[in-house]
């Protein structure tokens, strides 16, 4: 089963289960979605009418931590740690393997440097390992470890929930490719016609050049001479203008 299905799987799962909870069962219920193993997307959870009317409530603070969890990232959680609850060991993990998600979703090539730092990992064994055993063996991530570079080549990442105002981004960001296509595509075919021209006119001249060669070749078998000698019968000798 792939980690697309196993993902929907554990929405609906939620989904369902967040549908038919509130108060603070709602609240566990936010807590185990949020520790869960193999689940990395939220905006679901997030839309259900009753996690909604948290808002405002005593309990508002899961709230805050599933849209942390929706699209946030590690170093933000310490930024904030004081006013949401306590995360557990597993919640831990889950919000750095999506850290590195988000790092992933802007650069291809992550120095280790930068991810040791957004991780609070000391050393890079450690970080490498977390790497392997957290990231690509889940298969969230598929990369390249150079440790001569000192940098995680990033081939795959999965992608997390759209942060509101993101999908605007989005569509003018394909509209702008799909224009940038479209001219590219002009350019091209512009210069495959050209190409088609030049073609057609070396093929031209080319026949052009042949013709002029079997005229010049005509012309010269017609306009060959050969001079011989020959003796008289007085025996003096004289050339004969041979015409061919």
């Amino acid at each position: 089963m792939d980690i697309e299905q196993k993902q929907a799987e554990h929405i609906d799962y939620f989904v369902k289960q967040a549908s038919n909870q509130k108060g603070p069962a709602l609240a566990s219920v936010i807590t185990e979605a949020t520790s869960h193993p193999s689940l990395f997307a939220f905006s679901e959870i997030l839309s259900v009418p009753t996690v909604l009317e948290l808002q405002g409530t005593e309990h508002s603070v899961y709230l805050e931590l599933l849209r942390l969890f929706a699209h946030g990232t590690w170093s933000e959680y310490k930024s904030v740690a004081d006013r949401l609850p306590h995360l557990l060991p597993d919640q831990v993990l889950k919000l750095k393997q999506l850290t590195v998600l988000t790092l992933a979703e802007t650069n291809k090539v992550l120095p280790y440097e930068g991810l040791m730092q957004e991780l609070d990992v000391s050393n890079v064994r450690e970080l490498e390992d977390f790497l392997i055993n957290e990231c690509m063996y889940v298969g969230i991530v598929r990369g390249k470890l150079d440790q001569l570079r000192r940098c995680f080549e990033v081939q795959f990442a999965a992608g997390r929930d759209l942060r509101p105002g993101q999908l605007g981004n989005m569509i003018q960001t394909l509209s702008n490719w799909l224009v940038t296509s479209d001219d590219l595509l002009v350019s091209i075919q512009e210069k495959i016609k050209w190409a088609d021209t030049m073609s057609e006119l070396d093929k031209k001249h080319g026949k052009e050049v042949e013709e002029k060669v079997e005229e010049v070749k005509k012309s010269l078998k017609k306009l060959k001479t050969v001079s011989r000698p020959t003796l008289t019968s007085e025996g003096t000798r004289r050339s004969t203008l041979k015409v061919e």
